[in-house]
């Protein structure tokens, strides 16, 4: 709900969050992305890494379906709809980021496998400086200059290092200051409101030419990567459960991270639209998807 309330103020009030006086508002994009990653490491501890091991051919499997199906899901749907290069680029951009930290609380409600949901999100996120860059070259290489070494660099500062920062946070402080904890989640959600819509803003007047056409090719992508996802467990017998995450962490990106890297490009108002348009269609789908599931008991629990 609060998503979709920012997304409609920014659709009929772009000009109040472009900037205030000479400050222009993109550039808070970057430092609340890194707020959120370093929200994302105190959550998680070393058992979650652990986890990876103890099942590790579903890990394998969710993240290799991750980076496969949403890349060239993206890129067909780009060339399908035969958008201007740089919001091409902008769909193949969400579909070769990691997954989505909204994933895990998709996979909780959803009666799916919640130690898997956290140890795709987590490793597809650490291979994201590697894997993104590397995806884009190969699929947006002809539509906009991707330059693969800055891209790693640019992903480490938003993504790596505040995860690192927040895994040594859990072990050093967490517990310690109860409020900081309590406040953490209610800073990155607000963090996420704030970054979508300063990017909605910024893109207001390409969303108004293509946006029917952008928010359908979004929704495809994006459901098309739950469709695929799902069966691509099916076929390598996954349980009902396990399914039912791969389904999670295929077709949710992370949406903000895409965000920051149009920004890092100067292409915030092009590349950064169909971010703008994937998180908050995600969420919502998502959302309708798992509360579907939450009410059917997976058959082999």
């Amino acid at each position: 709900m609060i998503i979709l309330a920012v997304v409609s103020i920014a659709l009929f009030y772009p000009q109040y969050f472009i900037s205030v006086g000479d400050f222009k508002l993109s550039r808070l994009i970057v430092p609340l992305l890194q707020v959120i990653m370093f929200g994302m490491g105190t959550e998680l501890s070393l058992k979650d890494f652990a986890d990876v091991l103890r099942m590790p051919k579903g890990v394998i499997i969710g993240v290799i379906c991750h980076y496969t199906i949403m890349p060239l899901v993206g890129f067909g749907l780009a060339r399908l709809f035969n958008f201007p290069p740089e919001i091409a680029a902008g769909i193949i951009l969400v579909g070769c980021c990691p997954s989505g930290l909204a994933s895990n609380v998709m996979a909780f409600l959803a009666k799916a496998n919640l130690a898997l949901s956290v140890s795709v999100t987590a490793v597809s996120t650490l291979l994201a400086p590697f894997l993104t860059p590397l995806m884009m070259k190969l699929l947006a290489g002809q539509l906009i200059e991707v330059h693969w070494q800055v891209m790693i660099w640019e992903i480490m500062k938003m993504v790596i290092f505040p995860i690192i920062a927040g895994l040594l946070f859990h072990y050093l402080v967490r517990g310690k200051f109860k409020w900081l904890d309590k406040a953490m989640p209610i800073v990155s959600m607000g963090g996420i409101a704030l970054i979508i819509v300063v990017i909605t803003s910024a893109g207001h007047d390409s969303l108004v030419q293509i946006g029917g056409l952008l928010i359908l090719a979004t929704l495809l992508h994006n459901t098309a990567g739950y469709f695929l996802g799902y069966w691509a467990g099916r076929l390598m017998r996954f349980p009902e459960r396990d399914c039912r995450t791969i389904a999670l962490e295929v077709g949710m990106q992370n949406a903000g991270l895409a965000s920051g890297l149009a920004l890092t490009m100067g292409k915030l108002a092009t590349v950064g639209l169909a971010p703008a348009i994937f998180g908050p269609l995600m969420n919502t789908t998502g959302s309708s998807l798992a509360s579907w599931w939450h009410n059917r008991e997976p058959k082999d629990s």
